[in-house]
């Protein structure tokens, strides 16, 4: 079944409810490698299954809205969301958390991880919370799926937080872990079940890929080609990313191209170096800022024009960026 949306909030901040009273991997994608990162270099299959017409207007449509909640805490707020009464997990005490993160394999997620820790600690010392538990995949969806189960087999959770590590793959453990009857929490990437109590998430899927897909449109030439660099297939909101910019490319007469990195700087140098190669690349377009100071250095390499590029607001891209004056 596919999930409805529903609050928009912190991923910790469902614990202040308590407070008030009382092993395989996604079908869906093509196999990873051992180390659970995608194949490098590969270019996408063509059709693209993860475009949704109705999602794309909506998100579209979400990038002019203004937010709901308090404007001295941004990160309470929200957009058209659908509010559930969560009156039924209410009680008194400090409860302990059980997260299961994907990774801190790249920098935002890294960033994420400081900030939830901050947020933990202020929660703990309103005795919201107890302690959070919380095991690391890794990258790997065995790995999650194994440390949901373990979380479940534990029988000590009084809430799940659940960051997937891919979409189709996680399913499964997310319901069983709904299946305990204790609140679950997903955020960030999805997953194909509407059982969480909250499922927190951007626009940052079909709204990312319209951004940024506009951007080199609107400093493109119809004809030019960009280089689309994904670093993993079969997380929902990376996928969504792609299938939007790759309409409008198609739409606006754009030869885009794409290929999965890994987020790994050697193989995206290889890759433009590839696509070089073969002829002129006008623009360079990422669903995630990793590995973008790497894109710039593969056409320092080549002696060539830089290209109209997407990144991410990263230090290091945004130096880059400021030091050689980018598009």
């Amino acid at each position: 079944m596919r999930r409805s949306t529903k609050i928009a909030t912190a991923a910790v901040a469902l614990m202040g409810l308590f407070a008030l009273a009382g092993c395989t991997t996604d079908p869906s994608v093509a196999p990873p490698t051992q180390s659970g990162e995608p194949a490098p270099s590969e270019p996408a299959a063509e059709g693209n299954t993860w475009f949704d017409q109705e999602l794309f207007d909506t998100q579209d449509a979400q990038r002019g809205v203004a937010p709901e909640g308090p404007a001295d805490e941004p990160y309470l707020q929200y957009i058209n969301a659908e509010m559930v009464d969560t009156s039924e997990y209410k009680s008194e005490g400090a409860k302990k958390a059980c997260f299961a993160n994907a990774s801190i394999s790249n920098p935002w997620r890294q960033t994420g991880w400081i900030t939830m820790n901050q947020q933990l600690k202020v929660l703990q010392d309103q005795g919201v919370i107890s302690e959070m538990e919380t095991r690391d995949a890794q990258d790997s969806d065995d790995t999650q799926i194994a440390d949901i189960d373990y979380f479940i087999a534990e029988g000590g959770c009084d809430v799940f937080i659940i960051s997937p590590n891919s979409t189709a793959a996680m399913t499964p453990a997310v319901e069983r872990a709904c299946d305990t009857g204790k609140p679950v929490i997903v955020f960030d990437r999805g997953v194909e079940t509407d059982c969480p109590v909250t499922f927190i998430h951007p626009i940052g899927g079909f709204a990312w890929g319209i951004d940024t897909a506009e951007f080199l449109i609107d400093n493109l030439e119809p004809g030019d080609r960009v280089v689309g660099l994904r670093i993993l297939p079969g997380v929902d909101v990376l996928e969504q990313r792609w299938a939007a910019a790759e309409k409008l490319f198609a739409d606006a007469g754009i030869d885009a191209v794409d290929h999965f990195t890994g987020a790994d700087p050697a193989e995206i140098k290889s890759i433009i170096s590839d696509e070089l190669a073969k002829g002129d690349v006008k623009g360079i377009w990422m669903d995630a800022g990793d590995g973008a100071v790497a894109a710039i250095e593969a056409f320092e390499d080549a002696g060539v024009d830089y290209p109209v590029m997407t990144g991410e607001d990263e230090m290091s891209f945004l130096r880059k960026w400021k030091e050689t004056g980018l598009t």
